[in-house]
């Protein structure tokens, strides 16, 4: 019988081994260093520039204007992996702050916000009701709250980080009973882009070169003596707005690619 020589020969390395672990070694010190973090903010926010200026809204879409129609100031809401634009998606002249968390993963992303000119404030979502004022929530949603008192208007992404993606937290709905201002449901999409199915909230990287469309749903209001009740029917408006309207902007760009 012959032997079969790959039990006895040894598999030869790949190439691509050597360079993984290169890029392994390096990659820490280069995250770690501020001109490399500011180099990778500016290429990004140039990259968002460009997906802006080159996809054209499509016929159907909301008009930004149409975020006005329960009011100034609001509150902007969309779901993550679907709110990499959202500087470019707010109506002339609204002054805004964005809410991002305190986690590493978020880091670049309020980096690139700021180079856009939007307040960053740190902070939670909530897992449920009470932990929207835990852990750094208590303080942002009272910073929201100030900047909205002012005429700010506050942006938020209503999923929460590595929880259960498209399934609304609290931290939306309290910061509406506190301020009494509505929320407002944005969803947006291009027809060129990548999906990173691997990403626990499915992230869509816009590209550029493509269509865009943007729907806005109906201003949600919480009212200011909302019980436990009436909070897990607005999460859950919110819920259920957010995906209807996702569904409605899939519709629209990909039935006009």
């Amino acid at each position: 019988m012959i032997e079969n020589s790959s039990a006895t020969t040894k598999a030869p390395r790949r190439k691509g081994g050597a360079l993984k672990r290169f890029w392994r070694s390096v990659r820490g010190p280069l995250a770690n260093s501020p001109m490399v973090r500011s180099l990778i903010v500016w290429l990004i926010t140039q990259f968002f520039r460009l997906v802006h200026i080159t996809n054209p809204r499509l016929r159907g879409s909301s008009d930004l204007e149409d975020m006005k129609r329960g009011g100034e100031p609001f509150i902007a809401v969309a779901w993550h992996g679907q709110h990499l634009m959202a500087p470019f998606l707010m109506p002339r002249g609204v002054r805004f702050v964005a809410m991002f968390s305190k986690s590493k993963d978020a880091e670049l992303n309020a980096r690139v916000a700021e180079r856009f000119g939007v307040e960053i404030v740190r902070g939670s979502g909530g897992r449920e009701r009470a932990r929207g004022t835990e852990k750094g929530g208590a303080r942002a949603l009272l910073v929201l709250k100030k900047a909205l008192k002012e005429g700010k208007t506050a942006a938020m992404i209503a999923d929460i980080p590595h929880g259960t993606p498209r399934d609304s937290g609290f931290g939306v709905i309290l910061l509406a009973k506190l301020s009494g201002r509505p929320i407002l449901p944005i969803c947006y999409l291009t027809s060129r882009r990548k999906v990173l199915e691997k990403s626990w909230d499915k992230t869509t990287i816009p590209l550029p070169f493509g269509k865009s469309g943007l729907i806005v749903g109906d201003p949600i209001f919480v009212p200011e003596d909302a019980d436990d009740a009436m909070l897990e029917a607005k999460r859950v408006e919110l819920t259920d707005s957010l995906n209807e309207n996702t569904r409605r902007v899939h519709e629209l760009v990909d039935g006009a690619a």
